[in-house]
């Protein structure tokens, strides 16, 4: 059941699947367990993407950087959205002491990339090409694969100099495997694979899709969406740059009145004249405080 608080005249329910994900709750166990007893970790970019969440895990010794050039000492470590092999490599060479916060869903991915590269097909991966994760999982298809989010993209990327010209031969006559952003929507990536094998099939010899779905956010998607159909208003909490706290607020978007919010401070009394059924939903890397700060800043403006 969800968490339902009644204030005054206002109903205010959580979604039943919200806030910190396995894999960024097993995250935050290694790199404070490691601060701990290294005394300083360093990290290639944010852990996720929430700014109260890195600033936390600041405090507690967890360093961020932006390349292994501004490492500064031996521990290092990746964040959930992984990173390339090639990092991977340059990280040993180094001799650094590696904490790997990989998501275990996204080290699958990872390793479903890879193997594609090695049997020899071309990747299509369903994802945000400037997304860490996705830039990770290029790294992984060894040269052979390109990021889309539409056809239309994939049009574009073989038209130009995107990728080597070998992968382009290969997208047009030959086999294609076909993995997602683990961080997209079961819909838009069924959508896009049907797309997909409908334009290529009659040109290659083979298509493999591969569900590389995060679960757990699915399920926050489904739960989220259940909530804003019996909600008047629905406020998604998380980092304003975290795709998948985007993908809660599209959804919600399409049903009711939605506004994603990273701190409490964001909210507007505005939001909530006329409005008596309130529904709450958070990213997979909202901090639980986060949302109970939420709860009673409504609480205040009631």
């Amino acid at each position: 059941m969800n968490i339902k608080v009644s204030i005054q005249n206002m109903e205010i329910e959580v979604a039943r699947e919200i806030g910190l994900c396995f894999g960024i709750r097993r995250a935050i166990k290694l790199l404070t367990e490691a601060a701990s007893e290294y005394g300083k970790v360093e990290i290639l970019g944010p852990v996720a993407h929430n700014q109260r969440l890195v600033q936390q895990l600041h405090k507690a010794g967890v360093n961020m950087i932006a390349s292994l050039e501004e490492t500064t000492g031996k521990v290092v470590a990746i964040p959930t959205h992984g990173v390339g092999p090639d990092t991977v490599l340059q990280m040993e060479a180094h001799k650094l002491h590696i904490i790997d916060a990989t998501c275990p869903i996204v080290k699958r991915a990872q390793l479903a990339a890879a193997k594609l590269a090695q049997a020899d097909f071309t990747i299509i991966i369903f994802g945000e090409e400037e997304h860490s994760e996705v830039k990770g999982l290029l790294g992984w298809a060894q040269g052979k694969g390109m990021a889309a989010l539409s056809m239309k993209q994939i049009i574009v990327h073989t038209q130009g100099n995107v990728i080597a010209s070998e992968a382009k031969q290969s997208l047009l006559s030959s086999r294609l495997g076909v993995i997602s952003q683990t961080t997209q929507s079961k819909a838009s990536f069924t959508d896009f694979a049907t797309q997909l094998v409908t334009t290529f099939m009659p040109k290659t010899a083979e298509i493999r899709i591969i569900n590389t779905l995060c679960h757990a956010i699915q399920a926050r998607l489904e739960t989220a969406t259940k909530l804003a159909r019996k909600s008047q208003l629905v406020i998604v909490i998380g980092g304003h740059d975290s795709a998948n706290t985007k993908r809660l607020a599209e959804a919600c978007s399409s049903i009711v009145e939605t506004h994603l919010v990273e701190t409490a401070e964001e909210i507007a009394q505005s939001w909530l004249d006329g409005k008596h059924r309130i529904g709450i939903t958070a990213g997979a890397s909202t901090p639980d405080e986060a949302i109970q700060e939420v709860i009673a800043k409504l609480n205040s403006l009631a």
